[in-house]
């Protein structure tokens, strides 16, 4: 006689302050890259859903942009998203550097959590660059406070103590019915993974202030007869001479940015790419709710005082 397994389902918000490595953690997890990874601050932007389906569990992630003190619209915007993506969540999962400790942003995400009566769990990442004293104090510690639901150690770019977490992930999730099909990974568009890729390999390959001031978009995506994928991809900025830094000297920041991502695309979905990159200036881009709405960022532009 066949035993049916109850089906259970969670959803699972990934929070923490910037480059606390959330994204990392997200990757690992569902063993595809899907969301943008860079060691610089505010990569990620938007929240983005990836789904981890084992047996009869299917977990969905909210991977959400790193939350700290904004001082600029695009930052208010990034912060505000992130807050939004946690609405309606069963689990939460608080990403700690663990070299740093709880810091300021940290804290301040911990009190917000405190004031709703939300308890956490508190993952210590990056905990391989610490001693096993080191680890075992953290531990001591936090779980002094009270403040969170469970603790872990783990170093997401090494992969140490993910499967456990997976594995409390799994047993903690109530009976629920599956949200999406087995076989999908990410309620993201194609179009939205490819510009964030593309996205990426300039924040890898560019000075520390440019990538800020830039954001890319899919503008158009055609399947052709020899199962290829023509993509035309815009990148904006703000001024000509950031326009001026990505093409580089004859071309060959560009060329090379072209390369890098179409490489990571084809990877993504399994096909040849060709992709065509564009460099628009549009100084007050920022202040667009078209490009927004484009990544499904929260936008609210102050009234002029």
């Amino acid at each position: 006689m066949m035993v049916v397994m109850t089906k259970k389902s969670a959803f699972v918000a990934i929070i923490g302050a910037p480059n606390a490595g959330k994204s990392t953690l997200l990757n690992q997890i569902i063993g595809s890259k899907l969301s943008i990874v860079s060691p610089k601050v505010q990569t990620t932007r938007t929240t983005l859903k990836a789904i981890h389906t084992h047996e009869n569990t299917q977990l969905v992630f909210i991977d959400t942009p790193g939350i700290f003190s904004p001082k600029r619209l695009l930052e208010e915007s990034i912060v505000k998203t992130a807050w939004f993506g946690i609405q309606g969540i069963d689990i939460i999962m608080l990403v700690v550097d663990a070299v740093r400790g709880l810091c300021d942003d940290s804290r301040s995400i911990l009190d917000k959590l405190k004031s709703n009566k939300i308890k956490p769990i508190l993952l210590l990442n990056k905990a391989d660059l610490l001693t096993a004293e080191k680890k075992k104090r953290l531990f001591e510690e936090y779980s002094s406070t009270g403040d969170f639901k469970s603790i872990f150690t783990i170093s997401a770019v090494k992969n140490q103590g993910v499967e456990n977490l997976v594995d409390f992930l799994i047993t903690n999730s109530p009976e629920s019915p599956w949200h999406f099909p087995e076989d999908q990974l990410t309620t993201e568009s194609m179009r939205i993974l490819a510009s964030e890729i593309t996205r990426e390999k300039l924040f890898l390959n560019l000075n520390d202030e440019l990538p800020y001031n830039l954001t890319v978009e899919t503008e158009s995506w055609e399947e052709l007869k020899d199962s290829s994928v023509k993509i035309h991809q815009s990148i904006y900025v703000s001024r000509k001479t950031h326009k001026q830094i990505i093409l580089g000297h004859k071309g060959q920041m560009i060329k090379k940015i072209g390369i890098l991502a179409r490489q990571d695309i084809e990877e993504l979905i399994g096909t040849k790419i060709h992709l065509f990159l564009f460099v628009k200036i549009r100084e007050d881009w920022v202040n667009d709710p078209e490009r927004y709405r484009y990544l499904g960022m929260q936008f609210e532009k102050k009234a002029n005082k």
